[in-house]
């Protein structure tokens, strides 16, 4: 779960929001004519280019979240969750290719423990249901509301906007989940039934005796894992030829955070981990607001 084929989800999302009707403007301010989309005018982040580090409040104590904001649109603010957990916005920096030719405002985020902000050594603040209050503490502190929020998670962030929504669905315009499925048991089964053996029968034997072994620490097991399994199901494309952001977010992993939740199995999610149950799938018919919902054939 550490990431998916973001270029091409990505690239989808782009293309629904270029093919959803027009919406009426709103106010004097969704007028914007297109050579004010990029513009820091008169913004309280104009001195830091549409970054702002936003304070959040924990039971252990307050600390602060990395966030940039991209462009200008009134109606149309997309927050994106990056995966891990414990990855970083990174990943998402394809967007850039592809959200200003369609005028979407999107905000870059990185989440309590990612890179850019805070890291503080607790395991106790790693748990989903923080993590909402935490979007909702950035949502208010970027004035995002249900006339402008769209909020897109991608694998684990997929399974954090599902958790938002479920509490905060009144505060959105439209939800994106992308490469993530609502229930862990489920995509446990289905990554060690259908991903698993789709490799090569002797690599995948040799990556589940390092697993069983619990030898994660084992250089081979990396080895394998990004030769082998990232390369058909996380981005299909040659290591040497992955992006550099993608490489940059790997980098900046924070394993703490991730372990904690994840595990550190790639075919499902396992020992103590605390997502390992994590299971959704029976509350979804209590969303009421519009949502997309993107996987692939080749999808981890």
């Amino acid at each position: 779960m550490i990431m998916k084929n973001v270029l091409c989800y990505v690239f989808c999302l782009t293309l629904l929001c270029n093919c959803k009707r027009q919406e009426p403007p709103t106010s004097a301010a969704a007028e914007k004519k297109p050579s004010e989309y990029l513009s820091f005018e008169n913004r309280d982040d104009q001195f830091t280019g549409g970054i702002k580090m936003v304070p959040i409040t924990t039971e252990k104590g307050t600390f602060k979240v990395w966030t940039k904001r991209i462009g200008n649109n009134p109606t149309k603010k997309v927050l994106l969750l990056h995966g891990g957990p414990g990855m970083t916005h990174e990943l998402y920096e394809c967007v850039d290719g592809f959200f200003p030719q369609q005028e979407i405002e999107y905000i870059y985020y990185d989440q309590l423990g990612s890179y850019y902000s805070d890291k503080p050594d607790d395991l106790e603040l790693w748990t989903t249901e923080r993590f909402v209050e935490e979007v909702e503490q950035v949502r208010k502190a970027l004035n995002l509301n249900s006339d402008n929020f769209y909020l897109l998670g991608q694998s684990w962030g997929g399974i954090l906007a599902m958790e938002y929504a479920l509490k905060y669905q009144d505060n959105l315009k439209g939800l994106v989940i992308s490469n993530m499925m609502s229930s862990i048991p489920e995509y446990n089964t289905y990554a060690q039934e259908v991903l698993g053996p789709q490799l090569d029968p002797e690599i995948y034997k040799e990556i589940k005796a390092l697993e069983d072994a619990e030898d994660f620490e084992n250089p081979k097991y990396g080895e394998l894992l990004f030769e082998h399994y990232y390369t058909e199901h996380v981005l299909r494309l040659p290591p040497d030829q992955w992006p550099e952001a993608v490489m940059r977010s790997l980098n900046h992993a924070n394993n703490q955070v991730y372990v904690h939740m994840q595990g550190y199995s790639e075919f499902g999610i396992t020992g103590d981990a605390t997502l390992k149950e994590w299971d959704v799938k029976n509350r979804l018919k209590e969303l009421s607001i519009p949502t997309l919902v993107i996987g692939a054939k080749y999808d981890k």
